[in-house]
């Protein structure tokens, strides 16, 4: 028996542990960006280096931005900590230096902040056209929790296009999944079109019951003809590049587009509970590969 426990106690750590060579979906990936045939690796921030993100790559956005969410935006809750980017939500009241007593502008009739959070891009620092983005993240699906990873355009949207290569908040309250596309539907009443995949988080919670604990890998696919976005390989969205046209014939998806990393709070998400007090969005790496 004295020989046996020492034997099982390898066996069962061996059993537990990650074999060699594989990756431990619950831990940030340290190794370098893979070679990717035909492609080269044109740009990408492994965010190994402690601090603030690369202010050649990104800059902040600042106070209440958009959809009537709760969070104010700030710099202070964005940190590169052991390998990751670290976007922090927190409960926290910060008071608005646009307040308006009796504004009907959401925006000014808040005399404070509900949460703290940080919305991070690369407009005027990195822009592309076509290529293979892979984002690799753990998203907190924490009730009124609304990640995102996107791109814009540059000008006015909706007729400089957006993809959305991840969102997760409520739908219908119903923790979701999203991968979307946006351009300008009408002219006449700047009506948005969309071309939206929802699923369930128990589409992908069901084949693992881990899922929410672990690092996965978000990529995009954008080429002259389609933009594919997809999940861990899965395929979620597709969208035909002849079908994305704005009203004038432009096509906002063969332009270049900057890239958006955020964490949002409330409208979408739904409004955090009462013992909700952080909000965790890890984001690992992102990696931009184009053909050679």
């Amino acid at each position: 028996m004295k020989i046996l426990l020492p034997l099982l106690l390898i066996f069962l750590l061996a059993c537990s542990s990650p074999r060699a060579g594989q990756l431990d979906a619950r831990r940030p990936d340290g190794s370098v960006p893979k070679v990717i045939p035909g492609m080269k690796l044109v740009w990408h921030d492994e965010f190994n280096e402690a601090g603030k993100p690369n202010p050649a790559n990104w800059r902040y956005e600042s106070g209440f931005e958009r959809n009537e969410e709760l969070q104010w935006y700030q710099s202070d809750n964005v940190n590169c900590k052991d390998g990751v980017l670290l976007i922090e939500a927190r409960r926290e009241a910060i008071p608005n230096p646009n307040y308006q007593a009796g504004s009907k502008n959401w925006k000014t009739n808040r005399p404070a902040s509900e949460f703290t959070s940080a919305s991070i891009q690369t407009r005027g620092l990195q822009q592309w056209q076509y290529g293979r983005f892979e984002i690799r993240a753990r998203i907190d699906t924490t009730y009124g929790s609304w990640p995102a990873i996107w791109t814009l355009g540059n000008g006015p949207w909706p007729m400089a296009g957006e993809i959305d290569i991840m969102e997760f908040y409520q739908v219908k309250e119903t923790p979701t999944i999203l991968a979307n596309f946006a351009w300008l539907g009408d002219q006449s009443s700047r009506k948005t079109k969309w071309n939206e995949k929802k699923l369930p988080l128990t589409h992908f919670t069901d084949k693992d019951k881990d899922w929410v604990k672990k690092f996965h890998t978000w990529r995009m696919d954008w080429t002259e003809e389609s933009i594919q976005i997809f999940l861990d390989d899965e395929l979620l969205n597709t969208q035909s590049l002849k079908e994305s046209l704005n009203p004038d014939g432009s096509n906002p998806f063969l332009k270049p587009q900057f890239l958006l990393l955020n964490l949002a709070v409330g409208r979408n998400g739904g409004t955090p509970k009462a013992s909700t007090s952080k909000i965790v969005y890890e984001v690992d790496y992102v990696r931009v590969y184009q053909r050679e």
